[in-house]
C-alpha cells in the first residue's frame, strides 16, 4: 500500500512528521485487520486447534495438499462412505462390549458384597449369584406360588447364608458340595430347588434320591419335603423294610425317594429299583455317609443313578479334606460353598467346658446342674447304648421326665421316644451319636456332653441340636483326667466359634486323634441293677 501511495504521489511532499500520529493509527489498525482475518482462516483449515508452529510456506502446502485430496475422493465417494459405515459399525460394536463388561463387573462387585455380607465362600467358574430375597426366586427363576406360600408359612422369612447361595447354583445345573453350620436351613437349601425343577408329579418312576445316614434322618427329612410340597401332588416316599418287602415296589408311583444307604443299595441288589431315570441326588450329611462303612453302599447307588444329566449335591455342617477328594471323584464342574469358617460350631450356641474328674463326678455335677436349673428340652450325648441304658437307669426315678434312645430299640419305639421329646412329653432325653446327625428339634436349650466326643465332628454335629434356626443355646462338656490330652482339639473349635477358652487348655499339645473312646468305668450307683 505505501509503495502504491508513494507512486500515486511522486513528485508531491508529503509530510510525515506533521501527520506522524494519523499515519501510526492508520497501521495498528490494518496490522489488527491482518492478524483477524489470519486467525480466522486458520481456524477454517485447521478446526480445533490451539497452536500454530509451522512456517507460512508449510502451511500452504498442507492445505495445497488437503485440497488436491478432496478433489481426489470426489469420485470414490460411495466407497469413502462405505469405509465409514464400517467404522460406526466397529465403534458401536466396541461401546456395546465396554457396556457389556460394565454390567458384568458391576453385577461381579454387587455379588461378592452380598457374600461378604453373609460369610459366603464360594470357589468354582461362573458361580451363579446369590438370593437378595426368597422373591427373586419368582422373578428370575419363575418359582411357583405353591412354594412361596409355604416358606411364609412354615416361618421362613428371609433365606439363610446357605440358601442365598446354594438354591441358585442348583437351579443354574451346577453341582455342589457344601459346608454350612448346624441349624442354618440346609434341607430347605436342596429340597426347594428339587421341587423347582421337578416342577410337576409324574408316572416314570423316581427322579430324585436323598439319602441321609440315619433312619431318624430320614422320617425328619420326608416331613420337611412334605411340608414344603404341600399344594404339589408330588409322590414323596420315604424307603422302609415294609416298603421293600411289598411286591408292587417297581410300580411304585414315587417322585422323591428318601432313605439311608443300607436300604437303598438291598433294594437296588433285588432288582426292586429302578434309578435310570434320578434327575438329582442329594448326600445329606455326606462326611458320615462317606466313612468306611458305607463307602460301598454309596458307590452302589451312585452307579444306579445313571442318567447323564443328573445333578449330584453334598450337604454337612463338616466337611473333611478326605471327604471333599472323594466327592470330586464322582462329581463334574462342581461349586464349593462354604459359610463362615469350614468345620466350626454354630456361633448361637454358648460353650462350657466343666472338669468332673471322675465318672462318679460327672453324675454329681448332671445331677447338680439339675437341681440348680433345669430347662428343658434337654439332650445328654453318651458314648455307646450300654452307657445310655445305665444313665437311663439311675436319672429315671429322679423326677425329670427322661427318655433314652439307642440302636437296640425297634424302630416304632424309637419314633415313639423322639415324638415324645418333640411334644414335651419327655425333658431329658439321652442318646448316643446316631441322632446327633441332623436332628431338628424345635427349641432344645441345652446339650449335655456326658462323655467327651469322639473327634471334632462329633462335637460339632452334637452341640448342634441346640441354638438352631437363629435361636440361641447352651453346650456343656464334662471331661475327666482321660480326656485331658484331648481336650486342645474341642478348645480349638469352641475358640474357633467365639467362646472363651482358659489359657491353659489353649497351651496344651495338640494330638492327632482318630477315635476317642476310652473303657470308661459303669454309670450305675444302684446295686440292685448292677448285679442283674
Amino acid at each position: 500500500m505505501e509503495k502504491a501511495a508513494s507512486f500515486l504521489f511522486a513528485g508531491t511532499i508529503f509530510n510525515k512528521k506533521k501527520y506522524a500520529d494519523e499515519i501510526a493509527r492508520f497501521k495498528e489498525k490494518k496490522e489488527t485487520e491482518n492478524e483477524v482475518d489470519y486467525l480466522s482462516s486458520f481456524e477454517r483449515v485447521n478446526p480445533g486447534s490451539e497452536e500454530v508452529t509451522v512456517s507460512t510456506k508449510k502451511r500452504k502446502r498442507k492445505q495445497a495438499a488437503s485440497e488436491a485430496v478432496e478433489g481426489f475422493n470426489v469420485f470414490k465417494s460411495s466407497k469413502k462412505a462405505l469405509v465409514i459405515s464400517e467404522e460406526n459399525k466397529t465403534d458401536e460394536g466396541e461401546d456395546n462390549l465396554s457396556k457389556e463388561k460394565k454390567k458384568i463387573n458391576l453385577k461381579l462387585e454387587a455379588d461378592s458384597i452380598l457374600r461378604k455380607q453373609y460369610n459366603i465362600h464360594v470357589s468354582g467358574n461362573k458361580v451363579a449369584s446369590p438370593l437378595k430375597s426368597f422373591a427373586d426366586l419368582s422373578s428370575v427363576y419363575g418359582c411357583e406360588s405353591y412354594l412361596l406360600h409355604n416358606f411364609a408359612k412354615l416361618g421362613f422369612k428371609e433365606p439363610t447364608p446357605i440358601q442365598r447361595q446354594a438354591i441358585p447354583v442348583l437351579l443354574s445345573g451346577r453341582e455342589c458340595f457344601a459346608c454350612a453350620p448346624t441349624g442354618s436351613g440346609k434341607t430347605l437349601a436342596f429340597v426347594s430347588p428339587m421341587l423347582m425343577k421337578l416342577k410337576h408329579a409324574s408316572t416314570e418312576g423316581v427322579r430324585a434320591v436323598i439319602l441321609c445316614p440315619t433312619r431318624e434322618l430320614a422320617a425328619q427329612t420326608t416331613r420337611e419335603c412334605k411340608k414344603l410340597a404341600e399344594g404339589n401332588k408330588f409322590y414323596i416316599k420315604l424307603l422302609t423294610k415294609k416298603l421293600i418287602r411289598s411286591a408292587h415296589l417297581t410300580k411304585l408311583r414315587c417322585d422323591i425317594l428318601i432313605s439311608t444307604p443300607l436300604r437303598l443299595s438291598s433294594a437296588i441288589k433285588k432288582r426292586k429299583l429302578d434309578l435310570s431315570r434320578v434327575e438329582y441326588l442329594v448326600l445329606d450329611e455326606s462326611d458320615k455317609l462317606f466313612e468306611l462303612g458305607l463307602i460301598k453302599q454309596i458307590d452302589s447307588v451312585v452307579k444306579a443313578c445313571s442318567n447323564p444329566s443328573i445333578i449330584r449335591s453334598l450337604f454337612s455342617a463338616t466337611l473333611p479334606d478326605s471327604v471333599e477328594e472323594l466327592a470330586r471323584t464322582i462329581m463334574h464342574d462342581a461349586v464349593r460353598v462354604i459359610i463362615g469358617r469350614k468345620n466350626t460350631a454354630s456361633e448361637s450356641v454358648n460353650q462350657k467346658l466343666v472338669f468332673a474328674g471322675t465318672e462318679e463326678g460327672k453324675l454329681l455335677a448332671l445331677r447338680q446342674s439339675f437341681q440348680e436349673r433345669l430347662n428343658p428340652p434337654v439332650l445328654i450325648f453318651v458314648q455307646s447304648k450300654e452307657r445310655a441304658k445305665e444313665l437311663y437307669e439311675e436319672l429315671k426315678f429322679d423326677n425329670i421326665r427322661v427318655g433314652v434312645i439307642h440302636s437296640d430299640l425297634s424302630e416304632t419305639q424309637r419314633e415313639n421316644v423322639v415324638n415324645d421329646f418333640r411334644a414335651g412329653k419327655t425333658w431329658v432325653l439321652i442318646a448316643t451319636d446316631v441322632i446327633a446327625r441332623g436332628m431338628d428339634f424345635k427349641g432344645v436349650n441345652c446339650v449335655i456332653n456326658y462323655d467327651f466326643p469322639d473327634s471334632a465332628a462329633a462335637y460339632i454335629h452334637r452341640i448342634g441340636r441346640s441354638g438352631r434356626a437363629g435361636r440361641t443355646g447352651e453346650a456343656i462338656t464334662f471331661y475327666t483326667e482321660d480326656d485331658v490330652p484331648f481336650l486342645r482339639n474341642i478348645a480349638n473349635v469352641m475358640a474357633a466359634s467365639g467362646c472363651e477358652v482358659p489359657s491353659w487348655i489353649m497351651a496344651l499339645r495338640k494330638l492327632r486323634w482318630k477315635k476317642h473312646r476310652p473303657k470308661r468305668e459303669s454309670i450305675l450307683t444302684i446295686p440292685d441293677v448292677a448285679e442283674e
